[in-house]
């Protein structure tokens, strides 16, 4: 990937016009891009002024730096607001969310270099695009139940409809895919490889985008994910979380890895996305949104997604002490209420703005 111009002082995200290509660049390189309030606000009134412009035939986003696209949201800025009982997040998430929905129905292509790194809010601003574009250096995945949270940014919608249960392994492993996988599951459209990217951006400035990645797209290799699709429907197919764990550590090898990788998640987490999954079969995103809006606020109430981030990012003992500590003693119940109706608080999803687009 190319280093883009810009430092943790410059605009956080890039915004050019080059010919009739519309360029978004996701520009805190030393976080991986990691997306904040600031940043989700930019890009969704720069997408709703560029619907609108005639001038723009074409939008592409990519990330500055050589690690990736985005790692995800900023989740050391949501530690510090669950720290001091703040709103902030709230905030940020019906904001991220609107640029989600945003991203699904916009009228332009809208393509997505997914190069290095993607993860988390990563994939919600690129793979509800129409143009998705992997490469060999792709490490997407949604690894939220490694700290006590659930896949959102429609991220459970995208992994419902993966083939036969590859999606629920993905979410409730939380494992980094490679491009190949991320075809696969149906996250990604092209393969592209990266030293092609610079090339293919310039050709998008003039080309349509559907002409320009098709010069550039290759074969991709094959994708480890697809070829254990046996044992992962088998295991996975259950809507119990200790069946399933009962049935990948019986089947034994790779499986049984995945029931341990599973068994250090937050129990909390790993109940709530399955039950995640299931719920949104033949929903729309928006739908999708507004259920993960709920689960999210519930989790910052809760204590396993501020120990998760205490865990992995704070302190990195990598150590989290989950409450409830097992899977059996998180209850149906339990799962139950994170998904009831928040009242007044539901997700509002549409502006007056981007209403129009």
């Amino acid at each position: 990937m190319t280093d883009f111009p810009g430092s943790e002082q410059a605009p956080e995200v890039l915004f050019e016009r080059r010919g009739h290509l519309g360029v978004i660049t996701l520009n805190r390189p030393k976080a991986v891009n990691a997306l904040n309030a600031g940043m989700v606000a930019a890009v969704l009134e720069q997408l709703t002024t560029w619907a609108q412009d005639d001038a723009v035939a074409t939008v592409l986003v990519r990330g500055a730096g050589d690690r990736g696209l985005c790692a995800g949201g900023d989740i050391v800025a949501i530690y510090q607001d669950l720290l001091a009982g703040g709103s902030a997040t709230a905030e940020f998430w019906t904001t991220e969310y609107r640029l989600n929905a945003l991203i699904s129905r916009y009228p332009k292509p809208y393509v997505a270099f997914m190069d290095g790194l993607v993860l988390g809010g990563g994939v919600g601003i690129s793979a509800h695009g129409s143009l998705r574009v992997v490469t060999e250096r792709t490490r997407t995945g949604m690894p939220e139940t490694t700290i006590g949270f659930v896949p959102d940014v429609g991220g459970t919608l995208l992994l419902s409809r993966a083939p036969g249960e590859s999606g629920t392994h993905a979410a409730l492993t939380g494992a980094h895919l490679s491009g190949a996988d991320a075809l696969f599951l149906g996250l990604a459209d092209h393969f592209v490889p990266s030293g092609s990217l610079p090339a293919l951006a310039e050709a998008l400035e003039s080309a349509t985008a559907a002409d320009a990645v098709g010069r550039f797209a290759e074969d991709p290799p094959a994708s480890a994910l697809a070829e254990r699709r046996e044992w992962i429907d088998a295991a996975y197919a259950s809507y119990d979380a200790e069946e399933i764990v009962r049935r990948l550590r019986a089947a034994g090898g790779e499986a049984a890895d995945a029931a341990a990788t599973i068994e250090a998640k937050s129990p909390t987490a790993v109940k709530l996305t399955l039950a995640s999954l299931r719920r949104v079969r033949g929903f729309s995103l928006e739908e999708t949104l507004a259920q993960e809006y709920r689960v999210g606020l519930r989790s910052l109430a809760g204590p396993d997604f501020r120990e998760g981030i205490r865990a992995q990012v704070v302190d990195k003992d990598r150590n989290p002490h989950w409450k409830p500590a097992t899977l059996a003693e998180v209850t149906a119940a339990d799962v139950e209420h994170y998904f009831a109706p928040l009242g007044d608080r539901e997700l509002q999803l549409h502006t007056k703005e981007s209403d129009h687009v």
